[in-house]
């Protein structure tokens, strides 16, 4: 008789039956994405991603090399072989995953507006608790057609190669969209009064919030669609290493580790059920 096995379970049994590996992985992340990723005053890297990249290979029974690398180039230096894996809040779209393989996703984040304190596009944009761009409700779609009109004409930065700037793309064609190289560096510009608004993921505006920036979240949480399907380890075409950071993962998620870790960083889970 065939017994069904929980993902989850299955993940643990692969990695205590896997034989010890004594290989080191180098896993790039971007060092610019708080609370994911980003670089402390010290130059060390540290961040949910950090953390959660070194338990995994530490259930790999791998040593463990995170280094930075600018994030316009992050996937081309894999393709390269400059490293193994990315880790760098990469979400999962078709796009993607032509040029690469991914692991199981481990989080998910929801993106949204970032404006001025007080900015008028604050009370403007339209406050839906959430909209899923795949299959968006008739209400959800006549709100992103507003959006798209209250944009026209305003300054919308976005980082570049992101998700977000899809989005921008396809949904908010009227906004003049201003691309950088980083998050930070589009907040910056932001609290400047040079944009208007950003659209970023919502933990990376709580971060800019946290930072004593003048800066609220403002317009519906968004999720799908263009903005893929949740963050997951990059690896090269064909790479075996994609099953072994899944199975990882799943563990992880299991035994409540990524979901700790997701606490610890943004103060809320953004771990997927396992």
């Amino acid at each position: 008789m065939l017994m069904m096995v929980r993902p989850a379970l299955l993940a643990l049994a692969l990695l205590t039956a896997a034989p010890a590996t004594a290989d080191t992985l180098r896993i790039a992340t971007e060092g610019a994405f708080p609370p994911w990723n980003a670089v402390d005053a010290g130059g060390q890297l540290q961040g949910f991603e950090i953390d959660l990249a070194r338990d995994l290979c530490r259930r790999m029974e791998a040593d463990c090399d995170v280094v930075a690398q600018d994030w316009d180039g992050i996937l081309p230096g894999l393709q390269q072989g400059r490293y193994d894996a990315v880790m760098a809040a990469v979400s999962i779209t078709a796009e993607r995953a032509r040029v690469v393989d991914f692991s199981t996703a481990y989080a998910a984040d929801l993106g949204t507006f970032a404006v001025r304190s007080g900015s008028p596009l604050a009370a403007a944009l339209p406050q839906l608790d959430r909209i899923d761009l795949a299959a968006p409700t008739p209400a959800a779609a006549e709100a992103l057609a507003a959006i798209d009109r209250l944009l026209a004409g305003k300054r919308v930065g976005v980082q570049i190669s992101t998700t977000h700037a899809r989005v921008l793309a396809e949904l908010f064609r009227s906004a003049t969209v201003r691309s950088y190289d980083t998050a930070d560096h589009a907040a910056l510009d932001l609290a400047a009064g040079r944009l208007d608004a950003v659209l970023t993921a919502r933990s990376s505006v709580e971060a800019m919030v946290k930072a004593g920036q003048p800066i609220a979240a403002a317009g519906p949480l968004m999720a799908g669609g263009p903005l893929g399907q949740g963050a997951a380890a990059a690896v090269r075409k064909g790479d075996p290493l994609a099953g072994r950071l899944s199975a990882a993962i799943e563990a992880a998620g299991h035994d409540g580790t990524t979901a700790a870790l997701s606490r610890k960083w943004f103060g809320f889970d953004l771990s997927l059920p396992r």
